[in-house]
């Protein structure tokens, strides 16, 4: 299992929001039935590696589709094969160092 966070940043649209943009990436998400969540700078996800590199591109054509002529993607993956991870697991073994 792996986390992957993605953030997709339409470039040139003569516009400072981008919630439009994000909202048709994550209809992908949507879509395919995907575990995900929408944070402040960007978007957690979870699955397989090869599948969350699939949903990443899908989520580039969603916005391209859009009109959009050069899209900025940071991605960031967090595979781990030695025990199951979820974004609740990471939050909560934080948390328990916090108190």
């Amino acid at each position: 299992m792996a986390l992957m966070e993605i953030s997709i940043v339409p470039v040139g649209t003569g516009a400072t929001s981008v919630s439009n943009y994000v909202a048709a990436a994550v209809k992908v998400l949507e879509k395919r039935g995907a575990k995900y969540q929408v944070t402040a700078m960007g978007t957690i996800v979870e699955g397989e590696t090869r599948e969350l590199l699939r949903l990443a591109q899908e989520m580039q054509e969603a916005v391209f589709k859009m009109g959009v002529s050069r899209i900025v993607t940071k991605i960031y993956l967090d595979e781990r094969r030695d025990k199951k991870m979820t974004m609740e697991s990471k939050v909560e073994a934080v948390r328990e160092k916090i108190k």
